[in-house]
């Protein structure tokens, strides 16, 4: 028998544990939502098939969000009010997660591995919010050095118009300053918008050695061809935020090869490294049927995570408990992925590596 606190934390039963997650789980930006929901599910499913958490199982709510503010907003404020959620997991890109801070913060519901780099969720440190990933300015410092390497210091950016899109363009700004350096080009480009080609017009007149684009798969795969279309054979990069699978498969085979794209994550067909090999070995054993990917293996490296905090804070669970759980974690080695927390450090991985695609089928070589 579960033995529960004197008073009952919300979202904690004697079975189960609810937790949310809004994400865009439909519309141009879905797949790598359903990715990483995939990948985190292995997980999940296996802990519950073999008793959950101190006798309870781990019971996942789902709503679809569409990567648009006012529904995250919607949807949490019925996971908080409504369902009455422990804890929120997953949610995905930064201006959901910026519309939803206030909801967080009023009812003090914790938030573990946002798909988001960004700044704001990292500076001033929020006590409520467990980054595991990098942050986007980790990643474009990344690939600036990368370009500045090979030669190509004309960099024009790309951002999308929302926070997301312009905590890119600071970390481009701030990438290229530290060199005495500034983008060549600066130019917006709106949400989930398909209709490029004025863009990549004017991109192509700058002359630019590299394109730093920051937004969205649908919107990078309609840019990329327009781009190819107006004669400029620019290095387009783009960050991890993109969905690396979705962006290579939406893209017509013959703009796929030479894209680069940061990644938070180890190559996932890499099982040398333990936690990818464990990865692949549930996905075999489940039978899933997932396919490979940065996403999925993010979302299945973020439950490993949250399962060893629900399992730490132990059996009388309280959210605070689960916040010092996770502050007192230190070093962990996830199996070849290190993340590390404490009650001053909310971001657990600093990991970045480079990845381009190859050919005319995508695949990644890192």
């Amino acid at each position: 028998m579960v033995s529960l606190p004197a008073r009952a934390e919300v979202g904690v039963g004697p079975r189960s544990i609810l937790i949310g997650q809004s994400a865009a789980f439909s519309g141009p930006s879905a797949q790598q939502s359903l990715e990483f929901r995939a990948g985190a599910h292995e997980v999940f499913e296996q802990v519950n098939a073999r008793g959950g958490i101190h006798g309870r199982q781990l019971v996942m709510v789902y709503r679809d969000d569409r990567l648009e503010p006012a529904l995250a907003r919607r949807n949490t404020e019925r996971f908080i009010k409504g369902d009455k959620v422990f804890a929120l997991f997953g949610y995905r890109s930064t201006p959901t997660v910026q519309a939803v801070l206030p909801l967080i913060e009023q009812a003090r519901v914790p938030l573990i591995a946002p798909l988001s780099g960004a700044q704001l969720l990292r500076l001033p440190v929020n006590p409520l919010i467990f980054n595991i990933r990098a942050s986007y300015h980790q990643e474009i410092e990344a690939i600036v050095r990368h370009l500045l390497r090979y030669g190509k210091g004309a960099i024009a950016v790309v951002y999308q118009n929302d926070a997301y899109g312009r905590d890119g363009l600071q970390g481009a700004r701030k990438a290229l300053a530290s060199r005495g350096l500034r983008p060549l080009f600066e130019i917006p480009v709106e949400r989930n918008s398909r209709d490029t080609r004025e863009v990549a017009r004017r991109v192509a007149l700058a002359l630019p050695d590299a394109v730093l684009i920051v937004s969205t798969y649908g919107t990078t795969s309609s840019f990329i061809p327009n781009l190819r279309k107006q004669g400029s054979d620019a290095q387009v990069m783009t960050v991890s935020a993109v969905g690396s699978d979705s962006l290579i498969r939406s893209l017509p085979p013959e703009h796929r090869h030479g894209v680069g794209i940061s990644q938070v994550v180890p190559f996932p067909w890499n099982p040398r490294v333990p936690v990818v090999r464990d990865y692949q070995n549930a996905i075999r054993r489940n039978r899933s049927g997932i396919r490979y990917g940065f996403s999925s293996l993010e979302g299945y490296i973020a439950a490993t995570l949250f399962v060893r905090a629900l399992r730490a804070a132990g059996p009388d669970l309280t959210r605070a408990g689960l916040i010092r759980s996770i502050e007192a974690m230190g070093s962990v080695n996830l199996g070849g992925y290190r993340v590390s927390f404490s009650p001053q450090r909310r971001q657990g991985s600093d990991f970045v590596e480079l990845t381009f695609s190859m050919g005319r089928d995508g695949a990644f070589i890192h």
